[in-house]
């Protein structure tokens, strides 16, 4: 009788699906080979072992953020999109959501440092940013982090329901706040 052959990308499959339903306290080989229907035996073929399954679908995960979530333009200013983009992929996808940014056995450091890399790449890439130093930027990402993630939590589990006008004003109040407060500190440093 010949076997059957599980792959790569149906394991990851079944993982995302875990992750999205259970988070990454349900992230166990067991509960991915229960979802395939299958023994845990393929998934240990296919990887070395659960942490190596969990960054492939971390980076899968960032890939899928990268090319098809965070760039959708909705006001034509790319870190405004990028704020809302996150915050509909939160309001949309919450449980994902939770599990990459929220939960203790999420992404965690993976997932921050792919959000900050991505943002430090737009704000490099946009005329009104593009010259902005280090500190700046750096206290631009962490702002806007805390304000997006906010309305993001907030908006996931049901709790406000802010319009798009109200979102993005929120991004471009925290954003020129943060840049005012860092032009004041660069003065009062001459």
């Amino acid at each position: 009788m010949r076997r059957k052959v599980y792959t790569k990308d149906q394991i990851l499959k079944a993982a995302y699906e875990v992750v999205e339903n259970e988070g990454f306290s349900g992230f166990t080989a067991r509960n991915i080979a229960k979802k395939m229907g299958i023994s845990t035996q393929p998934i240990y073929l296919e990887f070395k072992n659960m942490s190596d399954l969990k960054n492939t679908l971390l980076d899968e995960i960032c890939n899928h953020l990268y090319y098809d979530i965070f760039p959708e333009v909705r006001t034509g200013d790319t870190i405004v999109d990028l704020g809302l983009n996150y915050v509909y992929f939160a309001k949309e996808r919450s449980n994902l959501y939770n599990a990459l940014f929220a939960q203790e056995y999420g992404g965690g450091k993976k997932m921050h440092d792919f959000s900050y890399n991505y943002f430090h790449q737009l704000i490099l890439e946009h005329p009104k940013y593009g010259r902005l130093s280090e500190n700046h930027i750096n206290a631009l990402h962490m702002g806007t982090w805390i304000c997006v993630t906010g309305i993001a939590t907030l908006m996931s589990s049901g709790i406000i329901e802010p319009t798009q006008d109200e979102i993005v004003h929120l991004i471009n109040r925290t954003v020129n706040n943060i840049l005012k407060e860092e032009d004041t500190s660069v003065l009062d440093t001459l």
